[in-house]
């Protein structure tokens, strides 16, 4: 019997424009610029938290825009989620409030093109506070 194998597709990969749609849609801005603005900052920071293999799988599985901005600075001293959340906020001249959505509407967006293997690899390198961030619960050991 001979058996008909179907064939493989290839891997669909997001636009970088298709990347900005979706974070516009969860994040409700009212404008595409606001949030290319989220995504150009809240990228940058990240790639000032990340490094290694992490790094650079995570910049692979990214829109080619994308990849550049999260490459584009150099690792820099880790922060927690919150600290994160506050540099973020100096730099862009924001709330932390308004930060906070900001960087919670991107890294959700981030961690859904990442895949649950890569994201979990993510955040055991990151300090405690940015399971939140990328929108899943963290959960932290009674003393």
């Amino acid at each position: 019997m001979i058996t008909q194998q179907k064939p493989s597709r290839p891997r669909v990969s997001t636009t970088f424009e298709q990347m900005l749609e979706r974070v516009r849609y969860e994040g409700a801005y009212p404008t595409r610029a606001r949030a290319e603005e989220a995504v150009r900052a809240v990228l940058a920071s990240l790639g000032r938290q990340l490094t290694g293999d992490e790094r650079v799988e995570l910049a692979a599985r990214l829109p080619h825009e994308a990849a550049l901005v999260l490459t584009s600075e150099a690792p820099a001293e880790p922060l927690t989620g919150w600290g994160f959340v506050k540099d973020l906020s100096g730099r862009t001249g924001g709330t932390t409030a308004t930060t906070r959505w900001d960087a919670g509407t991107v890294l959700r967006v981030v961690a859904q093109l990442a895949g649950e293997e890569l994201l979990d690899r993510v955040l055991a390198q990151l300090p405690t506070g940015y399971g939140l961030l990328f929108g899943r619960a963290e959960l932290t050991r009674a003393a």
